[in-house]
């Protein structure tokens, strides 16, 4: 029995490096500049840009990201193959309807939410990253903290949330299209 006979499964990080890949900084990184932003190994990369190829996530090449699959897969898959809930009060990174650009958006109702970080500016209920180095990513990429924000929305918002998180994912897509073109 080969390959063939395996069922394929993302995992988080496979998003995430489907984000890092459509930011304005990440989509012509070679993979061990993606490894080093995202905090994985170059090994990682590869692995994960094949599980990718194998969703049709992105192309054959494994190089540009299929933005209508992504998009479908967020909207509407993500919250329930990487569910998130709420947890313990503690201080950390803003995430979610907490941060840029959802927050800019709509008011949380005092709802803050946050990854777990000792050095974060904001006390909120906690979330799990959506992968274990989203808060290093975050810290080095405002875009990719924007993008993690965003699923975390799709992942644990209400519909108001969902909504706004619609819109914004649709403005990242549609950059990305365009630096294609250029």
């Amino acid at each position: 029995m080969g390959l063939n006979n395996k069922q394929i499964v993302l995992r988080p990080v496979d998003v995430a490096l489907l984000l890092k890949k459509i930011t304005p900084a990440g989509y012509k990184m070679n993979g061990k500049q993606l490894a080093e932003s995202l905090g994985i190994s170059p090994a990682e990369v590869s692995v994960s840009l094949e599980r990718n190829r194998m969703a049709r996530l992105v192309d054959a090449g494994k190089s540009r990201v299929n933005v209508l699959s992504l998009k479908d897969f967020i909207v509407y898959g993500v919250r329930y193959c990487f569910p998130a809930q709420p947890g313990a009060l503690v201080r950390g990174v803003p995430t979610a309807s907490s941060a840029s650009p959802i927050n800019e958006t709509i008011s949380s109702n005092g709802e803050k939410y946050v990854w777990s970080d000792p050095h974060g500016s904001l006390l909120g209920q906690a979330i799990v990253p959506l992968y274990g180095n989203a808060v290093l990513a975050a810290k080095n990429d405002a875009d990719m903290h924007a993008l993690l924000s965003i699923v975390d929305s799709f992942r644990i918002g209400k519909s108001r949330e969902v909504k706004a998180a619609s819109v914004e994912f649709e403005k990242y897509l549609n950059k990305y299209e365009q630096l294609k073109q250029q």
